[in-house]
């Protein structure tokens, strides 16, 4: 018996002993091999597990094991130069209990990776992210909370309307301000309601109005997302000057304020703790199902659809239930039932029926029931063919090019809007024998097989459209530069991507081929104005060219793109290596990748090509 008393106080005294450490620190590395072999054997000898991320601009740990140790850590870390002004915190808590939350909160074992970013704040792999060095200004607990007191008093109920001092703006996802956030009567909080940090810029742009000429003051948990998304905020140029951040974040501001100020509910935070409260026990959280007040996230209850983290209670948790996320119900994501052969009622979610679709026959995704685990998701891409093309002769010339991605992309394909008509070329030898006035006037009948429409996304200013014979005699022979006169049709056929993009989407990307591939590099050149309309992440852009009509800056298309064409005058004989190779040169350096083949005017897909466009599309998944 006292064994047992004093092997239970050895346990707890372990307890106590055990702690957790977050730091980050945004500063260049010059040697990034060097850091690594010092966390390397640090961590190692010290027994700390947890999480740390490296690049080059400097480092984002969040690790745990017995205070002690973590001291050690942090002398060790504060006696190199870089970390000079690093901000440690570091919190006593129980040694990790729920081995299923250690588990996923990386305290099971130790992870060191170098990666492109600390914190991932665009969803665009090619897409470079704001400089920190234009981050707001470091606010102390106080200062914030003597911010957000003096704003509170500057007006009441009946002026608020007319404030345009100080806007709120919390960095974090949904699953976390479900169960607490800043709350301060008369000041305007926006709350971003985002799956994921990545998507905040996009959040940033939809609502920058509501923050240009505001004092803007920015929070998160511990700061690293706030360096980010306010240096994006004032990149943004003239009225965006005003932004301000936490520093430390909200658990800097709770052990300022131990009631929790004007924090109200739990912190949440991303180590077994799962959340950190005040001494204010009030509940902000609420049961997915039945409503009821409920903060805890120990249970790991995910959405099925996205898998963001939901709220369940005890009483309504069931094993291998299936959840909808409010985001997911918003946008129509619901769970049917089936009755199985037991009669019991099992939930089940919604598959999704993909189909080509064309102008004839535009046709929404169709969900029906279905049973078993869900295939991977794939990568859709909106395939747009090129000049006089359509949907069915285009999806036959990539068949190959789908076989091969086809555990990872879906090609959907769509005719374009400008019905051409039937034009028949005489053959070369025919042309031979003849001069040009009789080649005019020659009686050569067209093919007499049935053919399906051509189609265009851009036409000539005299084009005349589908005639009402079914053919038309080419007056003369084929020209290699007739991209250059087809300036006419943007507007229609920018109207009806919006509908297809309504109607079909959403779509990851966006391939294009000849007069397709400059089609789609005139919406990645419109993509900030056309939000909302067409949104896609990425562009494939085959024998492409840059229209005569449009003028856009070099280097000016903030957008991933990977540009496939003839490698040397010649190979391409109807897009010319260099006319390609100017469309790339529109896009942001490091925006883009190019792939150049010997293969002609078609998109290649043998190796090394099939390979390359499988790692440039890898980095969407």
């Amino acid at each position: 018996m006292a064994d047992s008393n004093e092997n239970q106080q050895d346990k707890g005294k372990e307890q106590e002993q055990y702690g957790v450490l977050l730091y980050y620190k945004y500063t260049e590395i010059p040697d990034l091999n060097s850091l690594l072999s010092f966390y390397n054997s640090n961590c190692t000898s010290l027994s700390l597990l947890g999480r740390v991320r490296l690049s080059l601009h400097g480092v984002n740990v969040t690790v745990g094991g017995k205070l002690s140790s973590l001291e050690k850590h942090i002398e060790a870390v504060k006696a190199i130069s870089l970390f000079e002004g690093t901000d440690f915190k570091l919190a006593s808590c129980h040694f990790p209990l729920n081995d299923k939350v250690a588990h996923e909160c990386g305290f099971t074992s130790l992870s060191i990776r170098i990666v492109k970013e600390l914190v991932t704040f665009t969803p665009y792999p090619l897409v470079k992210s704001p400089d920190v060095s234009n981050a707001g200004r470091h606010l102390s607990a106080v200062e914030f909370h003597s911010a957000l007191q003096s704003a509170g008093k500057l007006v009441d109920k009946e002026s608020l309307a007319e404030d345009k001092g100080l806007v709120l703006v919390d960095a974090r996802n949904l699953y976390e301000t479900r169960i607490g956030k800043f709350d301060m009567p008369n000041v305007d909080t926006l709350d971003p309601r985002i799956r994921q940090y990545s998507d905040l810029p996009s959040w940033i742009d939809d609502n920058s109005e509501q923050l240009r000429g505001k004092n803007v003051l920015m929070y998160c948990t511990g700061g690293i997302r706030c360096e980010m998304a306010s240096a994006y905020i004032r990149s943004k140029g003239a009225g965006f000057e005003n932004v301000f951040q936490l520093y430390g974040g909200i658990q800097r501001y709770l052990e300022q304020f131990p009631d929790g100020g004007f924090f109200k509910g739990k912190n949440f935070v991303f180590d077994h703790r799962i959340s950190v409260g005040s001494s204010d026990t009030n509940i902000l959280g609420t049961c997915l199902l039945c409503g009821l007040s409920f903060d805890d996230y120990s249970s790991r209850c995910r959405c099925s659809y996205c898998r963001m983290l939901v709220l369940v209670c005890d009483s309504c948790r069931e094993e291998e239930a299936v959840y909808v996320c409010e985001l997911c119900q918003k946008h129509g994501k619901v769970v049917e039932s089936n009755v199985a052969e037991n009669g019991e009622q099992q939930d089940i979610l919604p598959q999704v029926q993909v189909k080509t679709i064309s102008l004839d026959t535009i046709l929404s995704p169709q969900l029906h029931g279905g049973q078993g685990t869900r295939p991977p998701r794939k990568l859709r891409i909106l395939c747009l063919h090129g000049f006089r093309q359509n949907a069915s002769g285009f999806k036959g010339r990539t068949a190959s090019l789908a076989k091969k991605l086809k555990n990872i992309a879906e090609l959907v394909f769509v005719d374009a809007p400008h019905e051409l008509p039937f034009i028949y070329h005489p053959c070369v030898s025919e042309l031979e024998c003849s001069d040009e006035s009789s080649f005019s006037s020659q009686q050569i009948l067209p093919p007499t097989e049935t053919c399906r429409g051509k189609f265009a996304w851009l036409i000539a200013p005299d084009s005349k459209g589908k005639s009402a014979t079914d053919w038309e005699k080419a007056d003369s022979p084929f020209d290699p530069l007739q991209y250059l006169q087809q300036t006419e049709g943007f507007d229609v056929s920018l109207s009806y991507l919006k509908t297809i993009f309504s109607r079909d989407g959403p779509f990851d990307g966006i391939l294009g081929f000849s007069q397709g591939a400059a089609m789609a590099a005139l919406l990645c050149a419109q993509k900030g104005r056309l939000k909302g309309d067409i949104d896609f992440r990425f562009a494939i852009l085959c024998s492409g060219f840059a229209l005569p009509f449009v003028e856009i800056e070099s280097g000016s298309i903030n957008c991933p793109s990977l540009h496939i064409f003839g490698c040397v005058p010649g190979k391409d004989r109807q897009i010319a290596n260099k006319t390609s190779r100017e469309l790339s040169s529109l896009f942001e350096d490091g925006c883009s990748v190019i792939i150049e083949h010997d293969c002609g005017h078609i998109i290649p897909t043998r190796t090394p090509y099939i390979d390359e466009i499988k790692g440039f599309l890898h980095r969407f998944l």
